[in-house]
């Protein structure tokens, strides 16, 4: 078991003529003991709570009378419920207001961190992890959301938990588990011009469905990932869950500990030396076996977006939408035809923001292509930063003035518009381009069309007013 955040405690697992993934090295040594014919009690290194998953839980331990067993290794922040305008003021809405009160409370009363509304700290709280050093390589990383599977950017076995196992983390640092398979998904050759880490997730998403990843714990390899920069990592480990996968990851290398070093919880002086000598070890071995391998050509992915009502159904943006059956109800749906191509549809609504594309680098491709030019009469757009710290780079950097120029106003952090929990609904009937995660029906307000794509392709949809090939305005 290894209970030091750095992860320089104990060695790394060896199995004799077998070569070791790095899924299996982290799960590994992280087992506190194995369940005979049933699951591992797992050791979590850290645990984030968000308003919406952790009150019953928390409710739990007060009807036990227990204390967090290492409060210390916890984290709380509302994101889900938070406006993304007049922070400074009561919340409107009375549900959101409560579970937003209620974390506050609970965090108090059990002496743990929180970064509340109109902290400096505060944002999505797959935005902040990252962007504080909380979340490091080697690390085991739990949170009561499906997109837990970002931090797996980091080098880290990261997934997301139900409200009874956030309470048992909370109870004991340690959550029952079945160990998943292991997946390996290999991206080679140069993405185009245009394409991004968004392009490559949902192309992902569509070769194999939103169920082919199902029992998988994927990790991402190739020339394609070893490009990516941080953030695109982080981007591209976010869609992990929406092809079904357990969490998805990237062996740490020298793009990670540059983004890590100098952070506010990063190991600092000789314990940096020290972690940084652990982290390198970090990488499956060459020999390794996955249950799974799959390997993609980037050249066969262009900038990508959605027709339908859930992520996996997505096509290029030049290509029209394919003829399947099954697809009926979701094109319905969108209002949609089988064989219509999307290129020069009217769209209503941008969405900039979510733990998917809420960060400085989303911002700056948005506002490489609005610059100089209007946003479209008729389009309504929320770019919505990940946090306080991408609002203040963001001015930092001038892209604010860029943006206003353009007719854009940026609000306050939050996870806004990838789901209807707070105010920023899309009406029902009207299209959103979106850069965040999920495009079910009634996700961003009861009626409201969604088709996902990068910043890149939204930017390009927000000065048009119909759906846009990026690549028109590189």
């Amino acid at each position: 078991m290894n209970n030091d955040v750095y992860g320089v405690t104990a060695p790394l697992p060896h199995r004799e003529g077998v070569g070791v993934s790095l899924f299996d090295k982290i799960w590994d040594r992280h087992v506190v003991q194995q369940v005979e014919d049933g699951p591992t009690q797992l050791y979590i290194d850290r645990l984030y709570c968000h308003e919406v998953t952790s009150p019953q839980a928390f409710d739990g331990m007060r009807a036990r009378g227990l204390k967090c067993f290492r409060p210390e290794k916890i984290i709380c922040m509302p994101d889900h419920n938070t406006p993304t305008h007049d922070q400074d003021k009561p919340i409107a809405d009375p549900v959101s207001r409560r579970q937003v009160d209620a974390l506050a409370r609970n965090a108090a009363e059990f002496g743990l961190t929180h970064y509340g509304m109109m902290s400096k700290d505060n944002g999505i709280i797959h935005v902040v992890g990252p962007e504080k050093g909380l979340s490091l390589p080697g690390m085991t990383i739990v949170c009561g959301d499906s997109h837990t599977s970002t931090h797996g950017a980091m080098g880290a076995v990261a997934f997301g938990i139900g409200t009874s196992e956030v309470e048992m983390v909370l109870a004991s640092q340690c959550i029952l588990q079945q160990k998943p398979k292991s997946m390996r998904i290999n991206i080679n050759g140069t993405l185009q011009q245009g394409v991004t880490a968004k392009d490559v997730a949902l192309y992902l998403m569509a070769q194999l469905t939103t169920s082919g990843a199902t029992g998988y714990f994927v990790e991402y390899s190739g020339d394609v990932v070893r490009n990516l920069s941080m953030e695109g990592r982080l981007t591209l480990c976010n869609l992990s869950i929406e092809m079904g996968a357990r969490g998805g990851f990237v062996a740490p290398d020298d793009v990670t500990f540059n983004y890590i070093k100098g952070r506010e919880y990063a190991p600092k002086g000789a314990d940096w030396d020290k972690a940084l000598a652990y982290w390198k070890t970090l990488k499956s071995d060459d020999d390794a076996v996955f249950d799974k391998e799959l390997t993609f050509d980037a050249r066969d992915i262009e900038p990508r977006i959605t027709y339908g009502t859930n992520p996996g159904m997505g096509i290029g943006v030049t290509s029209p939408i394919p003829s399947k059956g099954e697809e009926a109800k979701a094109l319905a749906y969108m209002g949609f035809q089988p064989g219509e191509k999307l290129l020069g549809k009217p769209i209503d609504y941008v969405f900039l923001g979510a733990c998917t594309n809420g960060r400085i680098e989303d911002f700056r491709a948005f506002a490489s292509v609005v610059k100089g030019r209007r946003k479209a009469d008729g389009v309504t757009a929320w770019l919505v930063p990940g946090s306080w710290a991408v609002d203040r780079q963001i001015r930092e950097e001038g892209l604010d003035k860029v943006l206003e120029d353009a007719g854009f106003e940026i609000r306050q952090p939050g996870c806004s518009a990838c789901l209807a929990m707070n105010d920023d609904k899309v009406p029902a009937g009207k299209y959103c381009m979106s850069t965040s995660n999920r495009n079910f029906e009634g996700r961003q307000g009861p009626g409201a069309r969604t088709i996902l794509c990068s910043p890149l392709t939204a930017a390009a949809a927000a000065v048009t007013g119909v759906i846009t090939d990026p690549r028109e305005f590189i």
